[in-house]
C-alpha cells in the first residue's frame, strides 16, 4: 500500500471545507472493516483513508498548521498501513461499565502475546503480531488499544476470496471466532491487491 505523504493533508480550511462529506464516507467504509469478536474484542482494519482520516481528524483537534509537525504525524499514523501481503488493524478492547474496565483488562493480560489472536484463511492460520509497548504483563497493564498485522502468505492470499476466513481468539479467559462477511473479505481484499 502506498504510503501517505504530508502533502496529502489538507490545511485547516480546506479540510473543514470536507469534512463532513469525508466523515461520512469514512463512517461508511468502516462499517465493512469493523469487526466484532467475543464479548469485548473489536478490530478496525486500517487502509489509506482510514489512516488519513486520522491524521486530518488529529491535524484539526490540535490546530497543527506547522509542516514539521504534519509530517511527524504522517510518519507516526503510517505505520498503521498494512505492507505488501498483509492487513493491519486497530484493536479495541471495548467496554461499557466503567467500573468494570480494570477487572476486564485484568481478565485480558497477555492477549497480544502467544499468538493468542489469528486469522484463518481455511487451512491457514496467522497469528496477529502486536506492536510492541501497548501491555506490561509483569506490571498487570494492558492498554485497551492495540494495533496488530496479519502478514498472509502467497498461498493464504490466494485462498481469501474463496475460503471461510475468521477471526478467533484463543486467550485463557476468552474464546471466541467470528467469521469475516463477504463484504469486509471484498474490502480487506483491495488492501492485498
Amino acid at each position: 500500500m502506498k504510503a501517505l505523504e504530508p502533502s496529502e493533508i489538507l490545511n485547516l480550511v480546506e479540510y473543514e471545507k470536507v469534512r463532513d462529506v469525508r466523515r461520512r464516507q469514512i463512517v461508511e467504509l468502516k462499517k465493512a472493516r469493523r469487526v466484532s469478536l467475543g464479548r469485548y474484542l473489536t478490530f478496525v482494519f486500517e487502509n489509506r483513508a482510514t489512516v488519513w482520516f486520522q491524521i486530518q481528524e488529529m491535524v484539526r483537534a490540535e490546530r497543527i498548521v506547522d509542516e514539521t509537525k504534519i509530517a511527524e504525524e504522517v510518519e507516526v499514523y503510517s505505520a498503521l498501513l498494512p505492507q505488501p501481503g498483509e492487513l493491519s488493524a486497530t484493536l479495541m478492547i471495548e467496554i461499557a461499565e466503567a467500573a468494570e474496565i480494570k477487572p476486564v483488562l485484568d481478565t485480558l493480560l497477555g492477549i497480544d502475546t502467544r499468538g493468542y489472536v489469528k486469522m484463518t484463511i481455511g487451512p491457514h492460520v496467522i497469528a496477529g503480531d502486536f506492536e510492541a509497548g501497548h501491555s506490561d504483563e509483569e506490571r498487570g497493564k494492558l492498554s485497551a488499544v492495540h494495533f496488530v498485522r496479519f502478514a498472509l502468505s502467497p498461498e493464504a492470499r490466494e485462498r481469501f476470496g474463496t475460503s471461510e476466513v475468521a477471526l478467533v481468539v484463543e486467550h485463557p479467559n476468552e474464546h471466541a471466532r467470528t467469521v469475516l462477511s463477504d463484504t469486509t473479505k471484498k474490502s480487506l481484499r483491495e488492501d492485498l491487491a
